[in-house]
């Protein structure tokens, strides 16, 4: 369930054929970032989260990472209801692009940065290729995105989940950020580690809420912990309807390796590639 575009523009990466980008382009966004969040009390929270899992520096430093994401949907006893939505995927933190590939196929999806693509073209992947190209992205990468420009931060009352505390941070999106600028995101945060215990959300995708609105507010939260480059991130994660406490998913990341070396154009539409016109 891709979320939102929250930061989808290409910047010069410090050099033309490479999607890592330059130290000195780093340090610029980073500069800019942590000048931002030191703004506000829930920017500052987001700040503490973001160097309890390694820094915004390593983050985009590390360039292109490569990991595979298993999303399997479960039905309201917590057994699986389909197959699972399992692809390896390449993802640009730089710049918010991705490509997925299937582990089973050759068969491909991903976005540039301004259009989603599926190759072959009519291949069934699965999925929205447009809605799904940066969801896990967005997912994993909690609370390194909450750093991205069109982001809104506001501090919000402390809760439990499972028993365990939690801070909370609501985020939501300037107008015309992304593709679903009406989503909001409740951050949660161990208050002890700061470390990001999970998320609630909704889904206000226009291909999926055609005529306004949003899903019902889900549940994730995140297990375990892996890390790379510096990095922290989860190795897994349980999703649940937040009023009923049905489950709703659960998943697995693995495989999660840096790609420092990949070229800008691995993101780049494939030729023969399908681009997907609507939502």
């Amino acid at each position: 369930m891709r979320l939102t575009l929250a930061f989808a523009a290409v910047l010069v990466a410090g050099c033309s054929d490479a999607a890592r980008p330059s130290d000195r382009a780093v340090s610029g966004r980073v500069a800019e970032a942590t000048e931002r969040l030191a703004q506000t009390e829930a920017g500052r929270r987001v700040q503490a989260a973001i160097d309890a899992h390694g820094g915004l520096e390593a983050w985009y430093a590390n360039g292109p990472l490569r990991w595979r994401y298993a999303y399997v949907r479960l039905d309201s006893t917590g057994a699986p209801d389909g197959p699972a939505l399992d692809t390896r995927q390449l993802v640009d933190p730089w710049a918010s692009r991705a490509v997925h590939t299937l582990p089973d196929s050759s068969a491909q999806f991903g976005w540039t940065g301004a259009e989603a693509w599926t190759l072959p073209a009519g291949a069934a992947v699965g999925t929205n290729a447009r809605f799904w190209s940066l969801t896990p992205y967005y997912f994993v990468s909690m609370p390194f995105v909450l750093a991205d420009p069109g982001v809104r931060l506001a501090t919000a009352p402390a809760d439990t989940v499972e028993g365990r505390a939690v801070d909370v941070v609501r985020v939501t999106f300037e107008p015309g950020t992304g593709d679903a600028p009406d989503d909001y995101y409740d951050l949660l945060l161990d208050p002890a580690t700061d470390r990001v215990r999970g998320v609630r959300y909704v889904v206000s995708y226009a291909g999926f809420n055609p005529d306004g609105g949003h899903t019902p507010e889900t549940t994730m939260l995140y297990d375990g912990e892996q890390s790379v480059g510096g990095v922290v991130l989860q190795q897994g994660f349980r999703s649940f309807d937040s009023a009923t406490g049905r489950p709703k998913a659960r998943g697995t990341l693995t495989e999660l390796a840096a790609a420092p070396g990949t070229p800008d154009a691995a993101f780049d539409r494939p030729d023969g590639a399908a681009v997907q016109r609507e939502m």
